[in-house]
């Protein structure tokens, strides 16, 4: 039940109904009213005739047409006040006016032709000096205000300077008779000078020139840099005859253009230097001005609308005209995009029907544009917020958004918005109003909200009733407070109580105050004044002092909870009184919020619970704005808790210097709410640990790039609620962005938040939210834990509050105690709710028993099985038809098969095909066929049909779904040319007998199968052949082979049935017709099954037997096709039948087989079959008797593997022995070693690799061997070999003895090596050390006859010292020649002397010692004796040829012919008989 009253009692507002100041300009923003200010004005004054505001200061001018038929000129200020000393009264009228653009100084030009100068400042007035004697139509400032120009309807021209105090200095500097009337003029903005800032990039860049430009210092730099503003002194005037002049800063003046009627407006945008002319007929046109004012047109346009009324045009943006001309629309002309629109006011906001539009002007500060019509209201649109380019992208109208009028009285002729305030002044002939805007007020306490609506009218709402009434005062309001009992305005000069009185207000007492703030509690009102706050009565009498110290400040914040009084000073000082009994009383001492909070700043507003333990404080920074911090004390612990939006990581404490602890907490887990700043907040009226706050995004961190918010930015504003306790400090409870409808957060009442509205705007998402709609401009919100529960009982509220608390805290059981007597099943079902966003399901499913939601605890239990809590959570947000919360939690687990299926069952089709595409593709076929039965069932044909086709269903789908439009449905099949669908539509036309149709698709569709049956069934059998042949299709070829069969053409049947690979049916036919030549081809086609059957055809009839045998052979039947091979004495098949038969074949038939091959002296085929047969050693007896040679491969036939159970492992070593015996015969040595290594006889494998001679092999198989006889074998082996020339033999013979142990063989090596030395190198040093060896080795030997050991080592002992002995004669010789040759002579002398040293190395070495001392005759004495004991062939090999010639030089005995070498003597034969030949040569003619 609504009530709707309203009571007149006009007033204008002007400030919030937030007792913190430091609060207003923080919700100036988001709830505003236009205040009015009607201008003081003397009683002189009867109509104002002109208006102008000053671009930077708060000083309206107006011109007014005086009581006396005069005129006279005022100054005001912003809010109306009168400067009186700027008052300027003639008896003739004003005919225009122009403030300076920067001084507060006022140009008035009068009909008269006088003009006047009005200096607020300096408190002057000067007249300029008299140039005009006719109306002044033209003054205006230059664009620094050095000049003033001024000009009449007679067309006199004047151009003055001017002084900083507005007295014109000098004669004028332009004087001009331009001969017609002068209408308008307008500067031309001096060209920019230089660009500081490129200017100086490009000297960091290292650009010299730039550099010299800021050193004006410099030599050779010309001028200095100029810095000052540029003079700018050309213009442009109209005429009334059309014409446009430019006149330049030399004073010339130049025609520029000329339009066909009176010019109306005169515009020049500066950015593109073009001039913008607009004519009284409404031509628009813009011409380019170059640097000399020539003009260039670049565009003509008729602007449409209504000609002859008065035009108020403006140029906004750079680009966009607008145009006001008394139509009931706005005309807009956007020159960028060449397109025009227009606005027109809504009747739903206000306006009457044909309300027109008289002026226009716009802020470009705010973004609004204001209009006035002739009913006295001002219509606002404000401009789209945003990017440019978004912006931009705005078509026309839709950049403007239409707000709540301003109504004023009477006919609005002039607009103007002005000063760096942004202040609008509005002239509605009978008077001038100062409009401005303000917060809006609003304020509730005690289920009573008060919303400022407009300036004089507020909206008071009674919750407890639902009734709500329209209030209007007769006061100017700065702030509202509102009680059950009573609503209270002040102003900081007069209080006005209002008494609810059932629907009515009576004024219940009115008084001067000069308190800023005010409180409320039962009848008592709480004022401020300096130390003191004062309790009233409703009519004033104070009652009681509330005394504060010096120390402590001015009282200068009140507010009232509960029963208590919590009091902020100037000092940030606050202190807390109990209002609960007649007189207040301290209930918390003054605290010094600097001592609390250190280095926080001041106080902006101080609020306290409803029990007055709990204080919550908003900090003020050193600039004025709100930090990001909410400070709360604990009354009773004396402790402090700081609430940080920042996302600073962890909840510390911070010591602070008097050791007292700060508890602090910040929004890093609310990513949501980071770099958010509290705007206001709120306690609980009752409910001491409720509180909320309202979070706006802090000025400055809104970027561009943020998605998804509201026109207003309202998705930028959260509401936090949070709980409170001793025991678990501070609990975030909730948090929620500000639905778009609502304005501002008022206040907290359980189970309610209590907003206030847009004006005009519906409710968004009310049934999705739980908001109960109770007035045009509050609405109050459901708690969270509350939604659907209503307004429920106090136990049913205080049970939910506790239930939310500890759920809150994490302490499930306590949550349930406070609940489990509550019987109500919309309370089950909140808390179910709750459980969704808590994602406690342990909670849910006794939310959901007790509820008796059946459907809902089955689901739940069946979601138990998916992995995911997300998805499990979703299922039960379904159930409670929460399916926001259940695209989200299936979004955030990523259960995009999950989210598909959600989409498709609450009809989201769209959403479900982007999830299918994006996500969940393993499932987009099914989605589209769907959607496309969805489609279906809704009628739409036409999409479902392509969702068929998509879902790759469309062959049957859209048949069955087209099979009552046939029309359609044959269109369809033509359009999509597919074969199934052919294939289709040619069955359904031959189920209807249209066979030719039928032929026709079957065709297209090249289902040659049907094609055959169709023409068969018509009787075209030839034709049915055609395209069986060309075809080969085997369905088509047996279908017409059985109409062949049918009708007796054998041989057609035959050959289409062996077309279409029916082999049986083609051999039953020959079998049946005595076709014996093709039954073997098609037998042979055919499968195994049918070559028997034909075999035995052929067996049967006892001819073509070889056709039986090969048939049977085929089939794999060896046994019957040998049988009937030997039956038949078919050789050339037995051989054939051998070569396929293996080791599976029987064993009795592989021997019979291979006994035939022996009877006709095949041997190799008979040992295949042997081996095959696995008769490995008849196998054997085969090779040895009929001398066949062992390949490789039958020696791997022959071999058992270790694993078979064939042979026994003695038996398997005995046949390969055998067989390696066998190889050795054969001279096969490598295969024999091979195969008495697999026999484990390594001694007969090394025997056969060294009959082999593979060096390389034997020294590798004595290596792994690693037996000693093997070694010993081996070293013997490489012994035969050249090993003196080979190191690596050499070492691996050493090896080998050593490994074998065979020390006395490898000393008779090392003898051998000592020999070697001698013999062929005469190095008796290295023989030295191998006898040293072989002595080493013999010594260590241990052998059978250790007499024959010791006659061995004395024999080594006798040679070591006999070389020792020479080799010492030989180094000596050269310190003794005489030792070293007696030495030599007593060698000579030894008994076993030839055993050790060849004579002839000692004899020579004498000889040699001789001739070199020259005692030739002893050295022919060793001569002779060598020549006794050494061969002569080997003389030289001791005695060089000339050590013989000396010798015998010296005895003087010639060379003896024996003593010559044989080869010198065969040389010099040769020689001879070369010398002979060339002798015959030469002689020759």
């Amino acid at each position: 039940r609504v009530c709707i009253s309203i009571i007149y009692l006009s007033i204008p507002v002007r400030n919030v109904c937030f007792p913190c100041t430091g609060l207003q300009s923080v919700t100036a923003s988001i709830m505003a009213v236009y205040v009015d200010h009607r201008t003081e004005a003397p009683d002189s004054v009867a109509s104002p005739s002109h208006i102008a505001w000053h671009p930077l200061h708060p000083l309206l001018a107006v011109a007014s047409i005086s009581t006396a038929s005069g005129g006279c000129v005022d100054i005001y200020l912003e809010q109306g006040e009168h400067v009186s000393d700027a008052h300027v009264e003639r008896s003739f009228q004003v005919a225009s006016l122009s403030w300076h653009p920067s001084r507060p100084i006022l140009a008035a030009g009068w009909e008269t032709g006088e003009v006047v100068i009005l200096n607020k400042q300096e408190k002057e007035h000067h007249a300029v000096p008299p140039n005009h004697n006719a109306k002044i139509t033209v003054l205006n400032w230059s664009t620094n205000g050095t000049c003033l120009v001024s000009g009449d309807r007679h067309g006199v021209l004047v151009l003055w300077r001017m002084d900083q105090r507005g007295r014109v200095q000098g004669p004028a500097l332009l004087k001009q008779e331009c001969g017609k009337c002068l209408s308008h003029c307008v500067f031309r903005p001096p060209p920019p000078g230089e660009d500081f800032v490129q200017l100086a990039k490009a000297a960091v860049g290292g650009d010299e020139k730039a550099l010299d430009m800021f050193n004006w210092r410099k030599a050779g730099t010309g001028a200095p840099l100029k810095m000052g503003l540029q003079e700018g002194l050309s213009f442009f005037i109209t005429l009334t005859d059309g014409s446009v002049h430019y006149v330049s800063e030399k004073g010339k003046t130049r025609h520029v253009l000329s339009t066909d009627s009176l010019v109306q407006k005169l515009l020049f945008m500066e950015e593109r230097d073009v001039l913008v002319v607009i004519t009284e007929n409404l031509q628009l046109s813009l011409h380019a001005i170059t640097l000399e004012g020539e003009a260039e047109e670049l565009m003509k346009v008729k602007l449409s609308g209504k000609i002859g009324h008065s035009a108020d045009i403006i140029l906004i943006d750079h680009s966009l005209v607008v145009t006001a001309l008394g139509e009931t629309v706005i005309r807009f002309w956007d020159l960028d995009r060449d397109e025009n629109y227009v606005l027109s006011p809504d009747v739903q906001f206000g306006f009457e029907g044909g309300e027109c539009i008289n002026c226009v002007s716009y802020c470009s500060a705010k973004g609004l544009l204001a209009a006035g019509t002739n009913k006295g209201r001002i219509a606002m649109w404000r401009k789209a917020a945003g990017s440019h380019q978004s912006i931009r992208a705005l078509e026309g109208k839709e950049k403007w958004k239409l707000q709540a009028p301003t109504e004023l009285e009477g006919n609005v002729i002039q607009i103007k918005w002005g000063s760096r305030k942004n202040l609008l002044a509005v002239n509605n002939i009978s008077s001038v109003v100062i409009l401005s805007e303000q917060a809006m007020s609003s304020h509730f306490h005690q289920q009573v909200a008060v919303v400022q609506v407009s300036p004089n009218l507020f909206n008071v709402t009674f919750f407890s009733t639902g009734t709500t009434h329209s209030l209007r005062v007769d006061m100017n309001v700065n702030g509202v407070f509102a009680t059950k009992d009573a609503v209270v305005f002040w102003n900081g000069k007069q209080v006005t109580v209002f008494e609810c009185s059932g629907d009515t207000f009576r004024s219940a007492g009115s008084f001067l105050c000069d308190s800023p703030v005010l409180s409320v509690h039962g009848e008592n009102l709480y004022t401020v004044e300096p130390y003191r706050v004062q309790v009233r009565t409703w009519q004033g009498t104070v009652k009681q002092l509330l005394v504060f110290s010096e120390a402590e400040g001015n009282p200068c914040l009140l507010d009232v909870c509960g029963n208590f009084l919590a009091v902020g000073t100037d000092l940030a000082h606050f202190k807390i009184f109990d209002l609960s009994r007649r007189e207040a009383k301290v209930h918390c001492n003054s605290k010094n919020f600097s001592e609390l909070f250190p280095g926080l700043g001041g106080i902006a507003s101080v609020k306290c619970n409803a029990n007055g333990n709990k204080v919550s404080i908003l900090v003020s920074k050193t600039d004025g704005n709100i930090d990001s911090k909410i400070c709360f004390y604990d009354v009773e612990m004396d402790k402090v808790t700081l609430f940080d939006f920042k996302a600073e990581q962890g909840n510390g404490r911070e010591k602070l210097s008097s050791g007292q602890g700060i508890d602090n907490r910040s929004a890093v887990d609310y990513p949501e709410l980071h770099s958010h700043i509290p705007a206001c907040h709120f306690w609980d009226q009752s409910e001491p640990r409720l509180f909320v706050c309202e979070a706006i995004l802090e000025t400055g961190l809104q970027y561009p790039d943020q998605k998804k918010k509201q026109t207003e930015s309202t998705m930028d504003v959260w509401i936090i609620s949070f709980f409170s306790t001793e025991e678990h400090g501070l609990l975030l409870q909730d948090s929620f962005p500000l639905p778009s409808s609502y304005q501002v957060l008022l206040g907290i009442e359980v189970p309610h938040y209590y907003f206030a509205k847009k004006p005009g705007e519906a409710e968004k998402g009310q049934a999705e939210s739980g908001s109960i709609k109770v007035s045009q401009m509050v609405a109050r919100r459901p708690m969270r834990d509350f939604i659907g529960l209503g307004d429920c009982d106090k136990t049913t509220r205080d049970a939910m509050l506790n239930f939310s608390f500890y759920l809150t805290a994490g302490d499930m059981d306590e949550a349930f105690k406070s609940i489990k007597l509550i019987k109500s099943e919309a309370v089950w079902e909140s808390m179910a709710r709750m459980c969704v966003k808590t994602q406690r399901l342990d909670v849910a499913k006794i939310c959901l028993g007790n509820m008796g939601h059946a459907r809902g605890a089955k689901a739940l239990r069946e979601a138990e099985q998916e992995p995911e809590q997300e998805a499990r959570v979703a299922v039960l947000a379904i159930q409670l038809g929460m399916l926001e919360d259940a695209e989200r939690l299936y979004k955030a687990c990523k259960r995009y098969d999950l989210l598909n299926k959600f989409y498709q069952a609450s009809n989201q089709w769209q959403k479900a095909i982007e999830t299918a595409e994006a996500h969940d593709r393993v499932h987009l076929r099914t989605t589209y066929y769907n959607y496309a039965k969805h489609l279906e069932a809704t009628g739409e044909h036409s999409l479902a049909l392509a969702h068929y086709e998509k879902s790759d269903t469309h062959r049957f789908e859209v048949p069955r779904m087209l099979s009552e439009d046939l029309q359609a449905l044959e269109n369809y099949v033509n359009k999509m040319k597919d074969k199934s669908l052919w294939k289709w539509w040619a069955q359904y036309l031959e189920s209807q007998s249209d066979m030719e149709s039928a032929l026709k698709y079957y065709a297209l569709a090249q289902d040659y199968f049907s094609l055959v049956r169709v023409h068969c069934f018509q009787g075209n059998i030839q034709k049915a052949a055609e395209i069986a042949n060309e075809t080969g299709n085997w369905a088509a070829s047996y279908h017409l082979a059985r109409q062949y069969e049918s009708q007796d053409e054998i041989k057609q049947a035959v050959h289409f049935y062996t077309r279409a690979q029916a082999f049986n049916n083609a051999i039953r036919l020959c079998k049946e017709n005595n076709l014996d030549d093709q039954l073997m081809n098609l037998a042979l086609l055919s499968s195994p099954e049918d070559m028997i059957e034909a075999a035995c055809y052929y067996e049967e009839k006892g001819e073509q037997m070889d056709r039986a045998v090969m048939l049977y052979h085929k089939a794999g039947h060896f046994s019957k096709a040998l049988e009937l091979a030997f039956a038949t004495q078919q050789f050339g098949a037995l051989q054939l039948i051998a070569e396929d038969l293996d080791e599976h074949s029987d064993p009795a038939l592989l021997a019979r087989c291979s006994d035939f091959f022996i009877e006709h002296a095949q041997y190799e085929k008979a040992m295949e079959l042997l081996l095959t047969a696995k008769k490995y050693r008849e196998a054997l007896q085969l090779c040895l008797k009929q001398n066949l040679t062992i390949t490789e491969e039958m020696a791997e036939k022959m071999t058992v593997s270790k694993d078979s159970k064939d042979l026994s492992e003695e038996s398997r070593r005995e046949l390969l022995e055998q067989i390696a015996d066998c190889c050795m015969r054969q001279g096969n040595y490598h295969m024999a070693t091979k195969k008495y290594t697999q026999a484990g006889n390594k001694l007969k494998a090394m025997r056969a690799l060294l009959k082999s001679g593979d060096t390389e092999k034997i020294v590798f198989f004595a290596g792994v061997s690693r037996q000693r006889e093997i070694y010993i074998m081996a070293a013997n082996y490489l012994q035969s070999l050249d090993w003196c020339k080979d190191p690596e033999i050499m070492k691996n013979i050493i090896s080998f003895y050593t490994k074998g142990k065979a020390l006395d063989l490898l000393a008779g090596f090392y003898d051998a090596c000592a020999q070697v030395e001698i013999d062929e190198y005469q190095n008796y040093e290295k023989a030295q050390g191998a006898l040293t060896e072989a002595y080493k080795c013999l010594s260590k030997a241990k052998t059978r006859s250790p007499l024959e050991q010791e006659s061995k080592l004395a024999l080594l002992q006798s040679k070591m010292t006999l070389i020792k002995r020479f080799i010492h004669a030989r180094r000596v010789y050269s310190e003794d020649p005489k030792e070293a040759v007696r030495q030599c002579e007593l060698l000579l002398a030894e008994q076993d002397f030839d055993n050790a040293i060849r004579h002839g190395d000692v004899l020579g070495f004498l000889v040699e010692h001789y001739v070199q001392v020259e005692d030739f005759h002893a050295a022919y004495r060793y001569l002779e004796e060598m020549q006794k004991r050494v061969p002569p062939m080997n003389l030289s090999y001791y005695v060089t040829q000339q050590t013989i010639e000396a010798v015998h030089r010296g005895v003087g005995i010639p060379v003896r012919r024996t003593l010559v070498p044989e080869e010198i003597r065969h040389s010099s034969v040769e020689n001879k008989e070369v010398e002979e030949e060339v002798a015959d040569e030469v002689e020759d003619p």
